[in-house]
């Protein structure tokens, strides 16, 4: 039964992702990745949230929607491919400033959207 939960979130997960991406990078023109920054942003808070409400979730609903939705929602290697191939094209600066406010924005969201559902919920 666990595997089959993580299977449908990331069935839903995965081609939001793509699909998010999409229409985020067409309407954007920008080296900055738009697209997987906001996938990963989502993700933050969606996961922040869940585990925000702790013992309030049923295991198999965090199952479904922490490890399988976001996890195929999220994406650390796209993060990463795309902040290599920024510096391949000699655009430092759109490289580093992916690596900062991706990890700082994706902490920020995780820390406030866990203090604010376990605040409620608590």
């Amino acid at each position: 039964m666990t595997v089959l939960l993580v299977l449908v979130g990331g069935a839903i997960g995965a081609p939001l992702r793509y699909l998010i991406d999409r229409v985020v990078q067409d309407r954007r023109d920008s080296l900055f990745p738009w697209g997987t920054f906001v996938v990963n942003l989502i993700g933050c808070l969606v996961l922040g949230a869940l585990s925000g409400a702790g013992s309030a979730l049923s295991s198999p609903l965090f199952l479904l929607l922490g490890t399988g939705f976001c996890g195929a929602l999220t994406t650390y290697s796209t993060f990463s491919y795309e902040t290599v191939r920024l510096a391949e094209r000699a655009a430092y600066f759109y490289a580093a400033m992916n690596v900062v406010v991706s990890v700082s924005a994706g902490l920020i969201a995780t820390v406030s959207t866990y203090a604010l559902v376990h605040a409620l919920v608590g």
